[in-house]
């Protein structure tokens, strides 16, 4: 009640539609609020001791701890043509601070909707009994899955709050470049992810429109603002290349990235093929996905441009291979990386 004797009425949370919920539960997703979770692809085949991640092979993180998950489920500034995630249910572009689940009670109510998700797994007479015990106490965060997670206004508080849990061994963050403003509170309150990601899918103007669809009409100028800050930023950084055949994989549009990398210059380069899964497939064909030789060559070829990458290592299965900045060489594995910095 206000000074004046008025009912005051708090905003409601942000809530995921009810019909959309149901579709996400069909997906097996884990939902609280605004928020989702879910176990990958290679989080259930690791508990079966049949296969881990690239981010395993590549940096050293335990693929069955790891938590995948996103603040911002059905928040994006983007409709990208190779998303395999549920965007036709993105409707705003804002995400109220008022409206938004603080993030220690997110991480709550995600951890239950994860532990649900994992339960199953224990029927399974494959499963490692202590991979899935171990897996209940996360020790890796990807901040990703569905959604743009920069929209969440109060991330920095969300990743300085999962620092402080005794498990938490790393922390990963994916964005699409919209929201640089976020990026730079993340610096400027000592919320930076261990490993910051910028997806990347294009070095013209005219292939950013048609490939991540955005809507924002300052796009381009947002997404390089955020490029132009990789170099800055006190974290591990890394570029994310998508390739779609006929969007992104003529030779011509090499030069333009070796350069792009240049001003930009990350710590690696994950360039990977496009993977005709989930919704994309509503959009793009199966032969929009590369062969592993083919993205082999690639990542060769924007190595030798740049002039300052060599390959660091690849993964055929996942159709990826991840280049390392030799002028800004840091140590590949997590682990390692952390104690000595």
């Amino acid at each position: 009640m206000s000074c004046s004797g008025e009912v005051v009425q708090e905003e409601e949370l942000i809530q995921i539609k009810p019909g959309v919920l149901q579709q996400l539960k069909k997906a097996k997703y884990g939902v609280a609020d605004h928020s989702t979770v879910q176990l990958c692809h290679w989080t259930k085949k690791s508990f079966k001791n049949d296969g881990d991640c690239y981010k395993h092979k590549f940096y050293g993180i335990s693929t069955h701890r790891c938590m995948e998950f996103s603040p911002a489920g059905m928040y994006c500034e983007n409709r990208c043509v190779y998303c395999w995630r549920p965007m036709e249910f993105y409707d705003s572009l804002k995400m109220e601070p008022e409206r938004v689940t603080e993030p220690e009670e997110i991480l709550t109510k995600l951890m239950e909707e994860r532990r649900k998700l994992i339960m199953g797994h224990y029927g399974d007479i494959k499963s490692d009994k202590q991979k899935l015990d171990e897996s209940l106490s996360p020790s890796h965060y990807s901040i990703s899955l569905s959604g743009e997670p920069t929209m969440y206004p109060k991330l920095p508080e969300l990743i300085k709050y999962l620092k402080s849990l005794k498990a938490t061994k790393s922390t990963f963050l994916v964005t699409n470049g919209q929201e640089p403003d976020m990026i730079k509170r993340l610096s400027d309150e000592d919320a930076l992810p261990t490993q910051l990601y910028l997806s990347t899918n294009a070095a013209d103007y005219e292939s950013f429109l048609k490939i991540n669809r955005p809507r924002y009409k300052d796009s381009w100028e947002r997404w390089n603002t955020t490029l132009e800050m990789l170099k800055e930023l006190d974290t591990r950084t890394v570029l994310r290349i998508t390739l779609i055949r006929n969007y992104n994989t003529s030779d011509e549009m090499i030069p333009a990235l070796a350069s792009m990398i240049k001003r930009s210059s990350p710590h690696f380069i994950e360039v990977k093929s496009y993977m005709h899964i989930g919704r994309s497939t509503n959009r793009l064909e199966r032969t929009h996905m590369l062969e592993f030789d083919e993205v082999k060559r690639f990542a060769s070829e924007l190595a030798s441009q740049s002039e300052i990458f060599s390959v660091m290592d690849e993964s055929e299965i996942s159709r990826i291979v991840v280049l390392q900045n030799q002028e800004r060489f840091i140590d590949r594995w997590i682990p390692a990386y952390l104690e000595t910095n």
